[in-house]
């Protein structure tokens, strides 16, 4: 793993979106694995900055977003295709068409989840792929124990997830957010040629110092990324403050 640590959120956004802009210039017809939750949304604005300000073309770029909670369909507001509309697509020139999100009301979720595989093979396989961590080092929907080798499936969120969700960010009631999700899996996210993590504040640090030098272990979602050859992980200051090896 690469560890880039910056002061701020904003010094963090800023280095991920350069990441992805550079992509994007070098393969405008690149394929992006997309996150959602608080972390992303600073980095996503400096996208659509650059797009607006600089002319960063996201007309060839096709998406596949992580995840989607089941049982909201991509109107709801706290729906994960609504978030992306709303924190990025609406704003840039991304053809609607190329940007894919589970459907988290499928008649067959199941059956929706082994096409999401399928689609993404045939594609050619996504480029680079941005995540977020959870308290507990979830990655995705992917809770602790989540198999090495899980693909795309429906998925029960532990009660700290669900707790994490209603804070008020995001559902205000524990009792509206929903209990399962569809989520790549483990193999899935690991399949992409690139990943980018990001993380911020202190709440973070803990899940950060187990992914970058704990064991890797399914008990850690994202340490099991240290078997990935060409991970980033981008963090503040706060997130980064129970490391205890020198990063750049």
């Amino acid at each position: 793993m690469k560890v880039i640590i910056k002061k701020t959120t904003d010094e963090m956004s800023l280095a991920g979106a350069k990441i992805f802009a550079e992509l994007i210039c070098k393969k405008p017809n690149c394929i992006l694995g997309l996150a959602t939750g608080g972390t992303p949304v600073g980095l996503y604005k400096e996208l659509i900055k650059m797009h607006k300000q600089d002319g960063l073309d996201f007309s060839k770029v096709t998406t596949f977003n992580l995840d989607e909670y089941l049982g909201l369909d991509g109107d709801h507001d706290q729906s994960y295709r609504y978030f992306m509309n709303d924190n990025l697509f609406n704003h840039v020139n991304i053809k609607k068409e190329n940007t894919y999100v589970l459907n988290g009301v499928a008649a067959d979720p199941q059956l929706f989840c082994d096409g999401y595989e399928m689609l993404i093979k045939a594609i050619g396989g996504i480029d680079l792929q941005l995540l977020g961590i959870g308290g507990n080092g979830h990655i995705a929907f992917n809770e602790p124990g989540s198999p090495r080798s899980s693909r795309t499936r429906i998925v029960d969120l532990t009660p700290e997830t669900i707790a994490a969700n209603s804070d008020g960010r995001f559902f205000s009631d524990p009792k509206d957010v929903p209990t399962q999700a569809l989520s790549m899996g483990m193999a899935t996210i690991l399949d992409a040629k690139e990943i980018l993590l990001i993380a911020n504040k202190e709440s973070k640090a803990d899940a950060i110092v187990k992914t970058v030098e704990g064991p890797a272990t399914e008990d850690v979602p994202a340490s099991l990324l240290q078997a990935h050859s060409n991970t980033t992980v981008i963090i503040d200051e706060a997130a980064a403050a129970k490391l205890t090896k020198e990063y750049a």
